[in-house]
């Protein structure tokens, strides 16, 4: 199998043929691998490779056999050195699976590299100072998002078909909107976390999933990865049905809200409002009811309670890796801004922390009560195009310095949302710019309802289908030659030397 028919196949049909023997695991290690060699210096998403025997006995099951990569956060695979996008990881590597992994490898997937995140999750770009910027594979001039913008980067440009993810105010959904990916923020409770350097705390406003090219992928990678272990702190039951199955039933006449701005909120890029409103036609032609309206929800109040309730699991992610390395925090380990939030964490009394818990608690309630009257909420998934690199660069912003979180949330208003109330949420590439950018819409359900999502997503990617979509930088060979300039040789040798002295 060569890399242009290998890039033609999602994670399901790779595994089918696997399963088949019409191509082997080791064929698409090699494919995978080749294609990390032939495009990654250019985008900089992998920021450290994973090596399989290709030889090795692989397990059956939806994902047999099929090449995947780790976000440097999180991820929790035994063995596989994971540095949370920060100087201060240096050296750790986890002793055992977590639960999602154990997940991700019970369903055959086999781990080709770790990608590039921003530092504990905490930007909405992925430059960290640790491994340098993750460049758009549409654009290497522009941002893919973050904080899973090597994930998305890499499975956009052909690199695998699926990669992990994580999200807490939208790391899932901003990157996959920004490269033109499926991404999906299960409901709060999904999937398992708790683990490593990660734990159940962050479940208030944290989900790990995957981006993906296609809608099968993410349901099909759902069905591997959810269901509640014994004594979660939060437990979603597992669905009576298979995701996998949901993408076959035709909704009932659904009742969606169509929401393209915050009254107190930042301005949209006409792109974006223009997606979703296009998205809301299109539902209408599918024969559902859309209404123009939105939750009435102060944004300034979602922004600084998403921000206060991520700030704890971010300095508890610090302290255990801190304890895990034996380095100390510091500005030598640690971006200005993660030591900026650290400290405003440090002023906050835990009654300030009750105070936000039962804020939270308002919010999904008051969401929960506009909900009733609808199935499903559609929004742009961003509110601005990619932004260029360097727009958010955390060496940017003045120490003790927090702005960063208004700043760049202005670039993601719509996500924060359902990362508060705990609803699932999901991007899908439906549109485009005038200039070929992908423009992401998203769709939120009833918290526990991730079935609705995926059978209203079946019915746009039937209607409006994207997967013809290939950015100007891919691993096909007949996707390259569009004359954007690629990382520079010195640029990527750099990358490379930080990622193997961050590894040693």
């Amino acid at each position: 199998m060569n890399l242009d028919e290998y890039t033609e196949f999602d994670a399901v049909a790779l595994s089918d043929l696997v399963r088949k023997q019409d191509v082997s695991s080791a064929e698409l290690i090699a494919c995978a691998e080749d294609a990390i060699a032939r495009i990654n210096p250019a985008i900089n998403a992998v920021i450290r490779p994973v090596h399989q025997d290709r030889d090795a006995p692989i397990q059956d099951g939806p994902f047999t056999g099929v090449p995947f990569l780790l976000k440097d956060l999180g991820h929790n695979f035994a063995g596989i050195a994971c540095t949370m996008g920060s100087r201060i990881g240096r050296g750790f590597v986890p002793k055992e699976d977590g639960p999602l992994a154990a997940r991700f490898r019970a369903g055959g997937l086999r781990p080709v590299g770790v990608t590039n995140s921003s530092e504990f999750g905490i930007n909405g770009v992925t430059e960290p100072v640790a491994f340098g910027p993750t460049r758009n594979p549409w654009d290497p001039t522009l941002s893919p998002g973050g904080s899973s913008g090597g994930s998305a980067a890499a499975v956009a440009a052909g690199i695998v078909p699926m990669a992990h993810a994580s999200d807490g105010g939208g790391s899932i959904r901003v990157p996959a909107a920004w490269c033109g990916l499926v991404g999906l923020k299960p409901s709060r409770g999904r999937n398992p976390l708790g683990s490593g350097t990660s734990n159940d705390a962050t479940s208030w406003v944290s989900a790990q999933h995957v981006v993906s090219r296609s809608l099968r992928d993410t349901a099909a990678a759902l069905d591997v990865t959810s269901g509640p272990l014994p004594g979660d702190y939060i437990a979603m039951p597992r669905h009576e049905r298979s995701f996998l199955e949901e993408l076959k039933r035709a909704p009932e006449r659904l009742r969606i809200a169509l929401m393209l701005s915050w009254p107190d909120g930042p301005n949209v890029d006409e792109d974006c409002r223009l997606a979703a409103f296009d998205a809301g036609r299109l539902a209408e032609s599918l024969g559902h009811i859309v209404e123009e309206i939105g939750p009435r929800v102060s944004y300034d109040d979602m922004s600084d309670l998403c921000r206060d309730i991520f700030l704890p699991s971010l300095a508890e992610g610090v302290e255990r890796t801190s304890a895990a390395t034996g380095l100390p925090m510091g500005p030598d380990t640690l971006e200005c801004q993660t030591l900026a939030a650290i400290k405003r964490l440090q002023s906050l009394s835990a009654m300030d922390l009750k105070r936000d818990l039962s804020k939270l608690a308002a919010m999904s309630r008051q969401v929960g009560a506009f909900m009733a009257d609808y199935d499903v909420l559609l929004t742009p998934a961003v509110s601005r195009s990619p932004v260029e690199i360097g727009r958010f660069n955390p060496e940017s912003y003045p120490p003790d310095s927090i702005t960063f979180w208004s700043d760049e949330m202005s670039c993601y208003a719509f996500s924060a949302l359902s990362s508060l109330t705990g609803q699932p949420s999901m991007t899908l590439p439906l549109s485009e710019t005038a200039e070929g950018l992908p423009v992401g819409v998203q769709i939120n359900g009833h918290i526990g309802d991730d079935a609705t999502l995926f059978q209203l997503a079946a019915q746009f990617e039937a209607a409006a289908p994207w997967d013809h979509r290939r950015p100007a930088l891919h691993a096909a060979a007949k996707s390259n030659g569009t004359g954007l300039n690629p990382f520079t040789e010195k640029d990527s040798a750099r990358c490379l030397r930080q990622s193997e002295s961050l590894t040693r």
